[in-house]
């Protein structure tokens, strides 16, 4: 019985116009992520790898190539689909956190849960955070977080609709050391826990050698990929 592959990249070429004219900045990359793996995604500043992830998340359409997830066509779906489908099967944690200000830890995890129409989202976002450890903080705003608790906020964001895939770029890069190991650890705990895809952008090697694979990015190309064993992980919080 063949399984079918959480996400297909098949020869993603991407070209946007600068200043001095095109610029090609994936030079057909061909990558396949089966579900539940761990992914770390390397290379050199201005490699590629955050407009890889955009292209993956749907939020980039390649010039050519085809991107499949779960076996569904990205370019078969209009901007309102592709929403629904971040929605619904991709989780995303970026190195900003990217939150509200002027919402609650509570209501930033809910309100995408809301739009994808869970009727049980206030709920669902209060368990979330109570397993990033911040079931004491829901009332709190991103103001009075610090900023791992806020990068924990945006972890238990991206994983409370359960989705099939988590896209993280470099979520640990605005973190001090200490804090950002927590962070790791809460984010591979949550995947654990729910059996989800996870593509991680670091240029940390001790983060990269926590995934089952690492696939190394050199000026739009994917130039190696690295099978390992992935260390042992803790829990933790932060």
């Amino acid at each position: 019985m063949t399984t079918t592959p959480l996400i297909v990249l098949d020869d993603i070429r991407l070209s946007l116009t600068g200043a001095a004219g095109p610029v090609e900045v994936l030079r057909g990359v061909s990558l396949t992520i089966a579900a539940g793996e761990t992914v770390a995604l390397v290379g050199p500043s201005g490699s590629g790898k955050s407009t890889l992830m955009m292209v993956m998340a749907g939020l980039e359409r390649p010039s050519t190539g085809r991107v499949a997830l779960a076996g569904q066509d990205l370019a078969g779906l209009d901007e309102d689909g592709l929403a629904r489908l971040r929605r619904t099967r991709i989780g995303i944690v970026f190195q900003g956190f990217h939150l509200l200000p002027t919402m609650t830890a509570l209501e930033n995890v809910a309100i995408p849960l809301e739009l994808g129409g869970d009727r049980n989202a206030f709920a669902a976002a209060e368990a979330a955070l109570s397993r990033v450890g911040l079931g004491h903080r829901v009332r709190h705003y991103p103001g009075e977080l610090s900023g791992g608790e806020q990068q924990r906020v945006a972890i238990a964001r991206a994983f409370a609709a359960r989705p099939a895939l988590i896209l993280a770029d470099e979520p640990t890069g605005n973190l001090d050391g200490a804090t950002g190991r927590l962070v790791i650890d809460c984010l591979f705990a949550e995947h654990e826990r729910n059996g989800t895809g996870l593509m991680l952008i670091t240029h940390d090697p001790t983060l990269a050698d926590r995934c089952g694979r690492q696939v190394h990015l050199e000026d739009g190309r994917l130039v190696e990929a690295e099978a390992q064993e992935a260390l042992p992980r803790k829990q933790g919080r932060g």
